[in-house]
């Protein structure tokens, strides 16, 4: 009892306390995250997920007719590794496959602070490439912790470490980057919040960052700090009497390009997951603007669709007995009206039917001809919905040996600035050495 008494005190201190006990405590609290770290090695690995369409493999519908293609980003279960394919909705062909050597780019980080999991977590044959981007001038963006971009032939142009990067990728008129972003240490203050990282079960403080092209950091600001700024501190520190290490969750920044009636060009709509909330945010001001929560549930992904209607992924997810998610009978595609103020579901009884129901994670976007994509990205699953609600084609991620594997936040390219983005990358991209 006094060993376990004495051990316990010197994790505490090496955690939390002022006065730490030098490579004593230090050995203690390695001695005392093996468990875990054995359970984050042998367990939690495994990029498969549950088979809930044994019939289904690969692409399987009627192509489309006018030109758009599909960012894939996809586990490969029989590379097992993240690739991100280029794929031809015309006719389902791989047109270009990115898959850059994840190890080598981790050699280049400095593995401390938020990044000193780097190896274990998001080693080659673990991760995905997260919410990819193809850029006007030939690269590929996407998320592994770090926000990292690639040429064509998948070598690396430059990787930014400031913070740990997260969920969505999105440029906006000028090209400039918007990710949200773990900070740490935490902006704020350590009597608050503490100072241990997320993965030792700190406090999240997302951010919204802004990114010139080149990757370096134009605009970052704490989403908890917003909140506490626009007067909505309550919303974080009202759990009961359990505190609560990830109130945010930021999961979607969407960049606003045009002046209009509701908003200002300049603006971003946030999706925050763990309140339930989308919110309209200025950084020129530092203002809210608008926040919108109720017919949604740990949504996902909010998109502008026109002049005064936005559409919202809503996972419809809740917490029940046994710490479990379930999702409350399917996934919705939300769009709320500006103007009148009214929410309604989008083909709702199309994805009823398709009975489309990701717990976590899933993206949606409803085309300008009224099309819908989705990723419903716990079940490996992809589907593209005809404007009156009809299935054109879906695609289930399963390897040669029957197991399905995650997606990771595919991108569908279909406006006229996308499709010639994606033919000048065609173009002019380069030979790549076998």
């Amino acid at each position: 009892m006094l060993f376990a008494v004495g051990f316990g005190v010197l994790v505490r201190q090496e955690l939390v306390g002022n006065i730490k006990a030098g490579w004593l405590s230090k050995a203690a609290l390695t001695l005392s995250e093996i468990p875990v770290n054995l359970k984050t090695l042998l367990l939690d690995f495994d990029l498969k997920v549950e088979d809930r369409f044994p019939l289904s493999g690969g692409f399987d519908g009627k192509f489309k007719s006018k030109e758009s293609y599909l960012l894939l980003s996809r586990y490969d279960g029989d590379l097992q590794d993240g690739v991100v394919e280029l794929v031809d909705l015309r006719n389902f062909e791989v047109l270009h496959t990115w898959n850059p050597d994840l190890d080598s780019f981790n050699d280049l980080v400095e593995q401390v602070g938020e990044f000193k999991y780097l190896e274990r977590d998001n080693h080659d044959k673990r991760s995905t490439l997260v919410h990819p981007a193809l850029t006007k001038d030939g690269g590929l963006l996407f998320n592994t912790s770090p926000l990292r971009k690639i040429d064509s032939c998948s070598r690396l142009i430059f990787q930014n470490t400031h913070d740990k990067f997260h969920h969505s990728i999105e440029t906006d008129a000028e090209g400039k980057i918007w990710v949200p972003s773990q900070m740490y240490p935490q902006s704020l203050p350590a009597e608050k919040v503490g100072r241990r990282y997320v993965a030792d079960g700190g406090f999240t403080d997302d951010a919204v960052v802004k990114l010139s092209p080149d990757g370096e950091i134009l605009f970052k600001k704490s989403v908890s700090q917003i909140f506490i700024d626009n007067g909505l501190s309550y919303r974080l520190f009202a759990h009961g009497n359990d505190y609560e290490t990830d109130p945010i969750h930021l999961n979607d920044i969407q960049p606003v390009n045009f002046d209009g009636e509701f908003w200002k060009k300049g603006d971003v709509f946030l999706s925050i997951r763990n309140q339930s909330m989308i919110i309209l945010y200025r950084p020129s001001t530092n203002d809210i603007i608008w926040n919108g929560s109720g017919p949604f549930l740990h949504q996902h992904d909010v998109d502008i669709l026109d002049n005064r209607r936005i559409s919202i992924f809503n996972n419809r997810s809740i917490n029940i007995v046994g710490d479990r998610n379930i999702v409350d009978g399917h996934n919705e595609v939300i769009v709320y009206d500006f103007k009148t103020n009214e929410y309604s579901s989008y083909l709702k009884k199309s994805l009823i039917k398709n009975n489309v129901k990701t717990i976590s994670g899933g993206r949606s976007e409803i085309l300008s001809n009224g099309d819908l994509f989705i990723e419903e990205t716990n079940y490996g699953r992809t589907l593209y919905f005809n404007a009156d609600g009809s299935l054109r084609w879906t695609h289930v991620n399963r390897a040669k040996n029957g197991s399905v594997f995650f997606p990771a936040w595919s991108r569908i390219l279909y406006a006229e600035t996308d499709i010639q983005t994606v033919n000048e990358f065609l173009k002019n991209k380069k030979k790549c050495d076998e």
